[in-house]
């Protein structure tokens, strides 16, 4: 299995997860102040969306990359 078979696979994968989830979140955590031995800290969470048409574009390129990406000329 070569290189451009590899990637067609992560890409269908990834873009049926993006289909399945719609998006994903993650916390961020910042430091806002030190004073002495005191620190105030926030923690953010963020969403990120991920658009339907880029799940689908995702499975589609994939599944182009594992038809015609591993012919030899």
């Amino acid at each position: 299995m070569n290189a451009v078979k590899i990637a067609g696979i992560v890409l269908i994968v990834a873009g049926v997860l993006g289909l399945v989830y719609g998006g994903f979140s993650y916390t961020k955590n910042t430091t806002e102040a030190k004073l002495g031995p005191f620190q105030l800290s926030v923690t953010e969470k963020e969403t990120v969306n991920v658009p339907v048409w880029a799940g689908v574009g995702a499975i589609v390129i994939g599944g182009v990359l594992l038809l015609f990406g591993g012919k030899n000329k």
